[in-house]
């Protein structure tokens, strides 16, 4: 007798637990894909896994107020474009977890020290090359 499961098919979104931010970037992707501004449904038509239209609303509005994506209004509706890549949406992640610490200096070593040699050398090199940017040191004043 064949064993029942409940596992969903492949491809198939619902049913079981994404991490954390996995459907904004899925939907970001998306986004980068499309031809130019698109709309919610033209979002979820082109989304694996069959989600709901409110879902993706809510994940686009998430991306909106986080800066990933922009806006624009097209008579009662919105039409959305990617602002960020995955890159940028990882990057405001961790600036957000870094800064929820009340002890910045000591998460920080902590993650330097457990970084791969090679994690370790891109990191200082993009540190210097940022250090050298004229717009960067202007920031940082």
């Amino acid at each position: 007798m064949a064993e029942e499961t409940n596992a969903p098919a492949a491809g198939d979104l619902r049913g079981r637990r994404r991490g954390q931010g996995e459907l904004e970037a899925q939907v970001l992707a998306v986004l980068q894909r499309a031809p130019g501004p698109a709309t919610a449904g033209w979002v979820q038509e082109h989304l694996d896994g069959g989600l709901a239209y409110t879902t993706v609303i809510t994940i686009l509005s998430r991306l909106h107020a986080k800066n990933a994506v922009s806006r624009t209004r097209s008579g009662r509706s919105y039409l959305w474009q990617a602002a960020s890549d995955a890159a940028g949406l990882a990057a405001l992640r961790m600036r957000r977890v870094l800064d929820g610490e009340p002890d910045r200096d000591a998460v920080l070593a902590s993650f330097v020290t457990a970084l791969l040699p090679h994690d370790e050398e891109l990191l200082r090199a993009l540190l210097d090359s940022a250090s050298a940017d004229p717009a960067v040191a202007d920031r940082e004043s």
